[in-house]
């Protein structure tokens, strides 16, 4: 059986957003059973963790002698299991795993910035000098992505693969700005991605636990960013 770590319970900020939530939506796409292994508290930092995950992180991913972290790397390794994330043709394949890459390299970075400043530093004088910036940044690469998606439901060969899934991960980390909304088409990606049912399934599983192991709120709206 595979098993993968998540958290027990996290802020609602950060609910529906944890790594754990791409593996766990991979493994529903494939059609793989898996167990949770919840962590509590502090337990991320327990020798055991670390021995497992080098920075303390989630999600692990374990399956018979095999352990993984980075969720990347997982869901790759999910999709050499599953044509439902990567095609069988060799071309096709590759250029599903470029935007995997593209997700996490090119587009995420910038995404995680602004949401760093909106998120746990509003409140600080740098921050707010920063933030134009990092605005600016996050909408050059979410017009590239408006720009590929134009005319298209996915963002190669017609088709969902591991980096639709990869990518709409990334951007539900900007929910609490307008970013992604005033772009129809990136919009309209993100959508598409979020009603299959694999990812349905995914969330309710990934939230569940917050529900029975600490309040959970509604997710703050902080100010629109354009």
């Amino acid at each position: 059986m595979i098993r993968i770590t998540a958290f027990q319970w996290v802020p609602p900020f950060a609910a529906g957003l944890v790594r754990d939530l791409r593996v766990r939506w991979a493994l529903e796409e494939a059609g793989l059973p898996y167990q949770a292994r919840l962590l509590g508290q502090g337990e991320q930092d327990s020798p055991h963790h670390r021995a497992v995950q080098p920075f303390g992180q989630v999600p692990v991913y374990e399956e018979g002698d095999l352990t993984l972290f980075e969720s990347g790397a997982i869901l790759l390794h999910i999709g050499q299991q599953s044509e439902s994330l990567l095609p069988a043709d060799p071309e096709a394949r590759a250029r599903a795993v470029q935007w995997v890459f593209a997700a996490l390299n090119s587009v995420e970075p910038a995404i995680q910035e602004l949401a760093g400043i909106d998120l746990f530093h509003a409140a600080e004088e740098w921050a707010a000098i920063r933030r134009p910036g990092a605005v600016a940044m996050v909408e050059r690469k979410l017009d590239a992505l408006e720009a590929r998606l134009d005319g298209r439901d996915w963002l190669e060969d017609g088709r969902f693969t591991a980096g639709d899934l990869m990518m709409t991960t990334v951007l539900r980390i900007l929910r609490h700005t307008d970013l992604v909304a005033a772009r129809p088409a990136l919009a309209a990606h993100q959508a598409r991605g979020e009603a299959r049912p694999a990812f349905q399934k995914a969330l309710a599983s990934q939230l569940a636990p917050f529900e029975r192991y600490g309040p959970r709120e509604e997710v703050p709206v902080l100010q629109p960013a354009r």
